[in-house]
């Protein structure tokens, strides 16, 4: 069986532990409206007003103006997702990281030690709340896919089993969107079918779906059926590093999207670095408001784990080879793939001495970041043609 761990609002959540006084007000992480901020995160308060994450902190502010708009922590919050994920790993050596709030969990060989998956989710509870004081949702099911539902349900403090025998039960009377890779553009086409639960949509002819969406309809019909085989890989196994983030609203704005960009790049190069890998070759996606999915690749000379030269990759990707139109993304996301654990390069000798600072400014970036948060020190971003 397989957990989703979700934390509840993470950051805005470890505010409120801080700050008892802030529990029950609307509460955003994130950047100022003045500086064309973003929300980093929101707690359920605020999201009562259609606030979310992603959003420009000035439209967040015009849906809700009494707001409390707080400065992200984000050292703060990595050493806590760090506890976190100690925990995870104090039950099962499979623990797939999806962002700083969120892993999965593979704990079908920790049975014979813990008792059930079900005691292992609530023991994961307890022992979250004992020792970072937070609320984590979880989800346990037979696979990714389910799992990751079910600890939608009931959130927060949400805890939803999917047994085998019960997939169907579990699924078909949810709304087709929750199926991964259904959006906007998907959505307007099952409505003309009249298909709008999951029940529905498994019931159609797989080939329809074929025809209609090409290889991303198999893939939709199998998610229906509750069908999905992917494992549980530890980022040290894994043959790539990546994430992404779909937005709870299109985004158009580039300021928006690179601010995005830019932190996942950051998350994705602490992994590498945790997991002892090098990369040689990054990748981001984007998907449109219509739904076209775009990726790009670039690969570097030599396997690297420094930010900043995925950083450069990443973000040429983003601004120079994404197709000649309007730039409205549903989703974003960057990753990195062929990886090299050996440690070695064949690096020019005149290359050394800036991969040697380059190295150096990681390592003191995370120590700093770590200590005094990460709006103690900025990546240098000018205009969008240098970002």
């Amino acid at each position: 069986m397989i957990l989703h761990v979700d934390m509840d609002a993470f950051y805005a959540s470890i505010e409120e532990r801080d700050e008892p006084s802030l529990k029950g007000k609307p509460v955003i992480v994130g950047g100022s409206a003045d500086r064309r901020g973003v929300v980093a995160a929101a707690n359920y308060a605020v999201r009562e007003y259609g606030v979310h994450s992603a959003m420009p902190t000035k439209t967040a502010l015009k849906l809700c103006p009494h707001a409390i708009v707080l400065k992200p922590r984000i050292g703060y919050y990595r050493e806590i997702s760090k506890t976190i994920r100690e925990v995870f790993h104090s039950y099962s050596p499979l623990v797939e990281p999806l962002a700083l709030d969120e892993a999965f969990i593979d704990v079908s060989g920790s049975i014979r030690l813990f008792g059930s998956a079900s005691e292992i989710g609530k023991s994961i509870k307890q022992n979250i709340q004992e020792q970072v004081g937070l609320v984590a949702s979880v989800g346990i099911a037979p696979n990714k896919f389910l799992a990751k539902l079910a600890s939608d349900v009931d959130k927060p403090d949400g805890f939803c089993v999917v047994e085998e025998n019960a997939v169907q039960e579990f699924l078909d009377p949810l709304p087709i969107k929750r199926v991964w890779g259904i959006g906007k553009a998907t959505l307007a086409v099952f409505e003309k079918l009249r298909v709008r639960t999951i029940r529905q949509l498994r019931e159609l002819p797989e080939q329809l779906l074929i025809d209609r969406f090409g290889k991303s309809g198999a893939q939709i019909w199998r998610l229906a059926k509750g069908i999905d085989n992917r494992n549980v890989i530890p980022d040290r196994e894994a043959k790539s590093i990546s994430h992404e983030t779909t937005f709870a609203s299109d985004v158009a704005d580039l300021d928006v999207l690179i601010a995005k960009l830019l932190d996942q790049t950051e998350q994705v190069g602490r992994r590498l670095r945790r997991a002892g890998l090098k990369a040689r070759t990054i990748n981001i996606k984007a998907r449109y408001d219509d739904f076209q999915t775009v990726t790009r690749s670039a690969t570097a000379s030599e396997p690297t784990d420094q930010t900043d030269i995925i950083w450069q990759f990443a973000k040429e990707l983003l601004l120079s080879k994404l197709p000649d139109r309007p730039t409205c993304l549903r989703l974003l996301g960057m990753g990195v793939s062929n990886l090299d654990d050996t440690g070695q390069s064949q690096q020019l000798m005149f290359d050394r001495e800036e991969q040697k600072r380059n190295k150096s400014i990681d390592s003191v970036a995370d120590q700093i970041k770590n200590r005094f948060g990460d709006s103690a020190l900025h990546r240098g971003l000018s205009d969008k043609k240098n970002q």
